[in-house]
């Protein structure tokens, strides 16, 4: 019978498959390959979001090497976790994010599941609000991480912009996003970055955080956050968590994606977590129930080698406090570089112009304000790789390719 089906749908000696178009390829994972294919000697990679060192070589904290060590010499199993992922990650990254003294985690309110990193973290997100509220609406903020779009749209929902990011001053558009929020239908679904929006790097003011909070709470909006890089923003993970814990205390019923790529160096252990913050006890079992459904259907459970890294880093007061140095000392770099290229830029002269936009911004990347016809330049002439939008990933800069940067930049101004 199969093979009858086949042969029908393969007529002509063509293949079932003959009609399916070649995909474009994912713009940054393009340009990366791009940049491994060039063999220009001073080329260099300002698109990829991974940190780099000073040298341009990845780093493997010392936080997670010896954490590493400890789970591999307790010759654990590799047993399938909960379907919910490693306990006691859980039970980390929710205080992690929610702070140690919530209210909510200590009454069970908070229904959590372990997530393939910050992407199956936004999937699960999707996906419950397709199930129980459904197709629907979502606002993201204009731009966003490109991602976010594919995402959403496969799993049903309908990604719409709102204001966010005001290229006249190279900052946030608060009044222009307060404006859609406010027009937007009452009850309509949200999506906020936690902190160090990628990919402008510019985020709103503690105090309109505040404002935010207080109009979404008016308009009855669905809260979903994205939090890719906590710690990773400021180096005080506290800090960076701002927003979350003010929604919550304000009584927002959030949802929320947490990804540890950046901030602990697991990019390739796709560690995440995603959680929903419910009315009751009874009301989180209910909602866990169905978290457990959507992931059994889709990959049955999560790894758990790099949830029991991080999960030994968080428990652990010596290695917390080492992850902490050696998070803050990455941010620290990241941020010693803004301020370097900024200076070097506005040596050059008045023609160069002000780049204080640079050092306004946080976070791993840094929205440029160049063209695509700039960017396209420093690819074709100088070998230097960005996205088409002119974000930069700081990381890519070190002290040994900031002179030729600079120079680059320059030349296409």
């Amino acid at each position: 019978m199969s093979n009858a089906i086949f042969r029908s749908l393969s007529s002509n000696g063509k293949s079932i498959w003959s009609s399916v178009p070649l995909a474009p390829p994912d713009k940054i994972l393009g340009l990366n390959e791009m940049f491994k294919n060039d063999a220009f000697p001073q080329k260099i990679n300002l698109g990829v979001g991974a940190y780099r060192d000073d040298t341009g070589k990845p780093l493997v904290l010392n936080a997670i090497k010896t954490a590493e060590s400890r789970i591999v010499s307790r010759s654990m199993n590799k047993e399938y976790t909960e379907i919910t992922g490693v306990p006691e990650f859980v039970k980390v990254a929710l205080s992690f994010a929610y702070g140690s003294d919530c209210t909510l985690l200590h009454s069970n309110r908070i229904a959590a599941a372990q997530s393939i990193s910050g992407t199956g973290g936004c999937r699960l997100a999707a996906e419950i609000i397709k199930a129980f509220i459904g197709s629907v609406k979502i606002y993201i903020p204009d731009p966003t991480w490109g991602n976010h779009v594919n995402v959403f749209k496969q799993a049903g929902l309908t990604p719409v912009y709102y204001k966010y990011y005001d290229t006249a001053s190279k900052s946030v558009n608060f009044e222009g996003m307060k404006e859609d929020i406010s027009n937007a239908e009452d009850g309509s679904v949200f999506m906020l970055h936690a902190c160090a929006h990628n990919p402008t790097g510019c985020d709103p003011t503690k105090s309109q955080w505040d404002e935010l909070s207080a109009l979404m709470l008016k308009k009855n909006h669905l809260v979903f956050f994205d939090c890719a890089y906590q710690g990773f923003a400021s180096g005080d993970a506290e800090a960076d968590s701002y927003s979350i814990r003010k929604f919550v205390a304000d009584g927002h019923y959030i949802l929320l994606s947490q990804s540890f790529a950046k901030n602990f160096g697991l990019y390739g252990e796709r560690v995440g977590l995603f959680s929903m913050v419910t009315a009751s006890t009874e009301e989180c079992e209910r909602v866990k129930s169905q978290l457990k459904i959507l992931i059994r259907g889709m990959y049955s459970n999560p790894p758990v080698h790099g949830a029991r890294i991080v999960a030994e880093v968080l428990t652990d007061l010596e290695l917390k406090q080492e992850w902490t140095r050696e998070c803050k000392a990455m941010a620290d770099r990241i941020n010693a570089m803004r301020l370097l290229f900024r200076e070097k830029l506005e040596a050059c002269g008045e023609r160069v112009g002000s780049w204080r936009h640079i050092t306004d911004q946080i976070g791993m990347f840094c929205y440029t304000g160049l063209t695509i016809q700039q960017v396209l330049r420093l690819r074709e002439e100088f070998h230097i790789y960005c996205t088409d939008d002119g974000r930069f990933s700081m990381a890519g800069i070190n002290s040994s390719n900031i002179d030729y940067l600079v120079q680059s930049v320059v030349a296409v101004l």
